[in-house]
């Protein structure tokens, strides 16, 4: 089988399109053959960067979808010829796959598997991100970093379903329908800091509930002087820089959270009852992922270069 397959740290240019034996499933593993893989910004800093638990040489991905063709000793909660799902396994750029099976979960039979692949991992980040780091009330609003990217679009959805107004944020005035066609109420074209002024303005000049931040050290002030009093900021932007403060700079009494769906979903009875939550949202048509580019899982290099040149929108995906 072949894989995306880096040996040392640097731009698009270090993925190799590499050949490795068909990996067997160890106990309490599941042998999977990819049908799709999710790309995920994350992805591009474990190419870039040491990070916690990666290291080179390494298979990039994280997430995907695929069909069973062998299970380890001790798996009895699937079969041969099943559909899984998966939100964070390494090494998931690969056309076979070893994945223990409490990282799996069975993708249903009215779930397309494109829909399965770009649903799991960036779905329950923002069901996360919409119930535990701040539980979406009717009438409540909410700012929302690159809303036309693929958690962007999948948090617009849940917000709006859970009866919330959303204010979007995208770096590209064409990436505005986008957002729009997800549910945002409004959509502000803003590539860093200052959009702080006109959230307030939308919110008769009291700052919006919640404010959903993946932008790093660029967006980190602008996003806490947007909200209003006991406010929260979901600052998940680590990737994009880790700002220095005093606790005494925060202001209006806000909350700051680093929210990882690790901890919503810290068993696999939770990694399941999640999923099937973000199932049902997809079956009621509340929420629909944004497919915004398809390649070759060879192809994973372009699939970089275009995901960090800003100008994409939605899930990309990794066809083998």
């Amino acid at each position: 089988m072949h894989a995306i397959h880096i040996s040392e740290y640097g731009g698009p240019e270090v993925m190799t399109w590499a050949e490795f034996p068909d990996p067997a499933p160890n106990d309490g593993e599941v042998a999977v053959r990819l049908g799709v893989a999710g790309v995920n910004f994350m992805d591009t800093g474990a190419r870039k960067m040491p990070l916690p638990t990666w290291s080179v040489p390494t298979v990039l991905g994280v997430e995907g979808m695929g069909i069973v063709t062998a299970l380890g000793p001790g798996v009895e909660d699937f079969a041969v010829g099943d559909r899984v799902a998966w939100r964070y396994h390494k090494g998931s750029y690969a056309e076979r796959l070893a994945i223990p099976a409490r990282s799996l979960v069975r993708v249903p039979g009215d779930i397309d598997d494109e829909t399965a692949a770009a649903i799991l991992m960036q779905g329950l980040t923002a069901n996360h991100f919409t119930t535990e780091t701040y539980a979406i009330q009717p009438g409540d609003t909410a700012v929302v970093h690159s809303a036309a990217g693929g958690v962007g679009v999948i948090l617009t959805q849940l917000i709006k379903a859970r009866g919330g107004t959303v204010i979007g944020l995208v770096s590209r005035e064409e990436k505005t329908p986008v957002a729009k066609k997800a549910g945002a109420d409004h959509v502000l074209v803003s590539a860093g800091s200052g959009f702080e002024r006109k959230v307030r303005e939308l919110t008769g000049g009291e700052g919006a509930h919640v404010v959903y931040d993946g932008g790093g050290t660029a967006t980190f002030h602008s996003s806490q002087l947007a909200l209003r009093r006991h406010g929260v900021h979901a600052y998940y932007g680590v990737v994009n820089g880790n700002p220095p403060f005093r606790p005494a700079d925060l202001p209006n009494s806000i909350l700051l959270s680093y929210p990882s769906v690790v901890d919503h979903v810290p068993t696999r009875e939770a990694l399941v009852r999640r999923a099937n939550e973000l199932f049902e949202f997809v079956r009621k048509g509340q929420v629909t992922p944004y497919i915004g580019g398809r390649y070759a899982l060879a192809d994973a290099a372009q699939a970089h270069r275009d995901i960090e040149s800003r100008r994409t929108s939605g899930k990309l995906l990794l066809m083998p």
